[in-house]
């Protein structure tokens, strides 16, 4: 099922039609600020095996979570390095996913990895409004694994069908994936380059 997300904030409906379905441990499709998305509510038993299902995305590469700022990646680590803090605070919201030491038993099934977490805070009204009313999200791009990423709700339901009940439409989302560094070591690292050079975060940095 499609349902019209457009407008900042979002239809509170449409927030409550998702928040129902993350709530019975489903994936649904959301837009964000780079492309459209598959998320799952990671403190559910069983959501994470259906999103890592649908997507066809083995377990060892873990799940980052959608954050509604920088306070809800605070609730999901601990010993968070200064450096990350001060991304966070520059670059959120916006396409860069940190990677940070996890919060011991933090609860939330994302993958094989338990030590670490990518947090991102997305700049768009949709996942904003779903994590201030169901908390971290674990999300993926949708798309099948290894496919090019998906840009229209159209997409994400004739795709997914009733794999994944409830597709938020707010137009098509076209941007750049976001740029992935590590701050768990001594020195940031790159994981993927996005949107945001790794010139410009190097520049940062030092």
């Amino acid at each position: 099922m499609i349902v019209s997300a457009v407008g900042e904030p979002p239809p509170p409906t449409a927030v409550l039609q998702a928040v129902r379905a993350l709530a019975q441990g489903v994936p649904i499709g959301i837009p964000t600020d780079t492309v459209y998305g598959l998320a799952v509510d990671p403190f559910r038993p069983g959501a994470t095996d259906r999103i890592f299902e649908v997507k066809r995305r083995p377990r060892d590469v873990s799940l980052p979570l959608l954050v509604s700022g920088v306070d809800q990646a605070l609730d999901v680590s601990t010993a968070v390095p200064a450096l990350a803090l001060q991304l966070m605070e520059h670059y959120w919201p916006g396409p860069l996913t940190i990677v940070i030491p996890a919060a011991p038993g933090l609860g939330a099934d994302l993958g094989e990895d338990e030590l670490t977490v990518g947090v991102r805070s997305p700049d768009h009204p949709v996942p904003q409004a779903l994590c201030a009313a169901a908390g971290p999200l674990a999300t993926t791009s949708a798309n099948r694994h290894g496919e090019p990423p998906m840009t229209s709700a159209n997409e994400v339901a004739e795709t997914f069908g009733d794999a994944v009940p409830v597709v938020l439409d707010a137009g098509i989302c076209a941007g750049s994936p976001s740029t992935v560094v590590d701050c768990t070591g001594r020195d940031l690292k790159l994981l993927r380059e996005g949107r945001i050079p790794w010139a410009e975060l190097v520049t940062f940095s030092g």
